[in-house]
């Protein structure tokens, strides 16, 4: 039987979605948490560590193993057989090495154990992570030490479990080879520069720290599918098929009931992530046929990204055994929306306030948007460059996602606020007004003061803003450590500002406008409040000057501009910033050279021996009616000849796209990332659609890899 079929006929088989609701989960049951500490550590351990979890000291390193002895306990208790260090290499996920609690006593008996130093240090393989050239392969030593900041955790694994305790890694000499030590670094710059702003403002706080919100969209097709396309399985997207007659023209997916089997994988995954402490709040169908997201309460930057790494894994391992396939790819499905990761960032203080809310002090407040505006400004292509990745080239500007430029939108009201600060006149808000909607039951309903602006990349939602522009599968970490890193950098330079003038003892509520007002006039050219889409928005991009940067081969280099290499001072060095662009490049090159050749494969192996067969097929129907006697019509004669001209077509575009990928990967490294971009990618492009115009003019029968119709409609 056609492997298409078995797979559409086991799927029909499948049971309805079961949810075990006398199921409980505590909230952060599988986490070594501030409670589980208390309980467990004797008084002044705990407040030292407490101390350090909120960074105001330093971990003592002579409590470790008092520390280590409670997290086995409580590890070995909650059935944890061994135990990893939990990092973020250069790679964009997770990684782990796991150890037994296990060890030799001095009379040679295996005894259970796990001390101070294992807690604190690890001692990984670290030859076959990136390293973007920060060491020689034959130097291969890298350390991870735990991240007193972040509770370890339970993963379950089948029926067995390992404790992981969040670790950042780093070389021999001290060098970053994570994501995570330049977000916490950048938390650190961010930290001083809002700190200046707010002591000189007389505001009480010990300290500042950016949170964010992860946004995760994704897809869920059944595994059968999934197991059937190689594309699927090695790149995450599909590589060729054409689109079903209904897509999502109805939009009639958008916040629509959700299916039996989709809600029991997301309360399965609901209660596991509830279980390791991430606080999802909301669930929702998208726009796309399959395509669902998850929301969380915002948190703490470090924490939430952290969390999302962890979903991430969750949503894959849950939805196979829920005989599922979690998709993350920004882009799956050709012509139909992609996914992103819209990232709510803002910034609060300990004592609890968001120094981006408008119902703050208005000085604070003022500054630190002024600071925003003034970074994005200044660093447009540099934000860009954070969310370069292949998969976002599929579905930047594609009238799903905000297009490549970087634009902040503030809103109807707040740019009307920001233009009369910059212009010295007098504003008047909307505030207080109400919407009377002439039904009678319904009460009059608050006025917001400005609508949203989904095609806006940057945009401010009522008390932070939103990076729509991030990938689905990214690790946040890269874009939120520019964010951090380039605010403070402009926070530095209005505080300085404010401080030269506060010197000749003017009020300081001048010299704060007065700052503001300067900054706001030199960076004003980002702020738009249109159609992102529209091309009389890019013309006018144009005209201002902002960085238009399409393509993601064409953003890693803004990395390295000077004032790129000034704003990350005391977060990576010049030599770290260099390394990430040449794993950026090599991972893009990589991952296009993957899809070429396995498209190539794809339609060698898999389509074109259904086009020659359906082919013969034809012409031998032709032949039998043209010996019999009968006329041949023009439309059976033109068919035969569409097939045959899109199977010589197809093999040619085939061959060139083998021969463009074999040259690019001779070049160096700087050429061969713009051969992959601007020659291979297209050429796959234009290889793809004539595959898939003969997927519409085969017989279905023949064809054996799952057809878009199936993968996004049943379920």
């Amino acid at each position: 039987m056609n492997p298409r079929f078995k797979a559409l006929r086991d799927i029909q088989k499948r049971p309805p979605g079961t949810i075990d609701v006398k199921k409980e989960t505590a909230f952060g049951q599988d986490t070594f948490s501030r409670a589980v500490m208390e309980k467990m550590l004797p008084r002044n351990i705990w407040v030292n560590l407490k101390e350090a979890i909120d960074g105001k000291a330093k971990l003592n390193p002579t409590f470790a193993q008092a520390i280590a002895d409670a997290m086995k306990e409580w590890a070995i208790k909650n059935g944890a057989t061994h135990f990893c260090h939990w990092f973020q290499p250069l790679t964009g996920s997770a990684a782990e090495k796991h150890d037994a609690f296990i060890d030799w006593n001095r009379k040679g008996e295996l005894i259970e154990k796990f001390s101070g130093n294992q807690l604190m240090r690890g001692e990984p393989d670290a030859s076959s992570f990136p390293h973007g050239g920060l060491r020689s392969t034959a130097a291969a030593r890298g350390y991870t030490a735990w991240d007193p900041t972040a509770f370890p955790f339970l993963w379950g694994i089948g029926s067995s479990k390992v404790l992981c305790i969040p670790s950042i890694f780093f070389s021999w000499t001290g060098k970053a080879l994570d994501m995570k030590i330049p977000l916490m670094r950048s938390e650190d710059k961010l930290n001083a520069a809002a700190m200046r702003l707010l002591n000189l403002l007389e505001i009480e706080a010990a300290s500042v720290y950016s949170t964010l919100g992860c946004e995760q969209e994704y897809f869920l097709i059944d595994k059968a599918y999934f197991n059937l396309r190689p594309d699927l399985m090695l790149t995450g997207r599909t590589l060729c098929g054409t689109s079903p007659a209904k897509g999502q023209e109805l939009e009639d997916h958008y916040f629509g009931t959700i299916k039996e089997r989709v809600s029991a994988f997301t309360f399965d995954l609901e209660q596991r992530a509830y279980a390791l402490g991430i606080p999802l709040r909301t669930r929702h169908a998208e726009v796309a046929p399959g395509q669902f997201e998850f929301a969380p309460i915002f948190e703490k930057a470090s924490t939430a990204i952290d969390h999302n790494i962890i979903l991430m894994e969750l949503m894959r391992q849950v939805a196979s055994r829920h005989q599922l396939a979690c998709l993350l790819h920004e882009k799956p499905f050709a012509r139909i929306n992609g996914s992103g990761k819209h990232c709510n960032w803002s910034l609060s203080t300990d004592t609890g306030s968001n120094l981006l809310d408008p119902n703050q002090p208005q000085l604070p407040f003022l500054i630190m948007l002024t600071a925003v505006i003034n970074a994005v400004y200044q660093h447009s292509g540099l934000l860009r460059a954070s969310i370069a990745t292949p998969g976002n080239d599929h579905r930047l500007g594609g009238h799903e996602a905000p297009p490549a430029i970087i634009s902040i939108f503030l809103g109807e009201a707040l740019h009307k606020w920001v233009r009369s600060i910059q212009d010295d006149k007098a504003h008047q808000s909307k505030a207080g007004e109400m919407l009377n909607l002439g039904i009678p039951p319904i009460p009059d309903i608050p006025l917001d003061e400005t609508d949203r602006n989904r095609t806006s990349p940057f945009a401010f939602t009522g008390n932070k803003f939103e990076f729509r522009a991030v990938g689905s599968s990214q690790n946040c970490a890269v874009p939120i450590t520019v964010l951090n890193v380039i605010v403070a950098d402009s926070l530095n330079q209005i505080v300085d500002e404010i401080e030269k003038e506060a010197m000749k003892k003017k009020p300081i509520k001048d010299v704060v406008l007065k700052a503001a007002r300067k900054f706001l006039k030199a960076s004003s050219d980002v702020l738009f409040t249109g159609d992102n889409y529209s091309s009389s928005w890019h013309k006018e991009a144009r005209k201002r000057k902002l960085p238009m940067i399409e393509k993601s081969a064409h953003a890693f280099e803004m990395f390295l501009e000077p004032k790129s290499i000034k704003a990350f001072e005391g977060v990576l060095s010049k030599s770290e910033l260099e390394s990430r662009v040449e794993i950026m490049g090599e991972r893009y090159c990589k991952t296009i050279n993957i899809e070429a050749r396995l498209l190539a494969e794809m339609f060698q192996t898999q389509i074109l021996p259904v086009a020659l067969q359906y082919q013969k097929e034809v012409a031998d129907s032709i032949r039998v009616v043209s010996e019999s006697g009968h006329a041949l019509s023009t439309s059976q004669t033109a068919m035969i000849k569409k097939i045959a001209q899109q199977i010589s077509l197809a093999i040619e575009q085939v061959h060139l796209l083998e021969k463009e990928r074999q040259k690019a990967g001779q070049f160096p490294l700087s050429k061969s990332l713009l051969a992959y971009s601007d020659v291979v990618a297209p050429q796959a492009a234009a290889a793809r659609k004539t595959i898939d115009e003969l997927e519409t003019i085969l017989d279905d029968r023949l064809w054996t890899l799952p057809k878009y119709r199936e993968m996004l409609h049943i379920l």
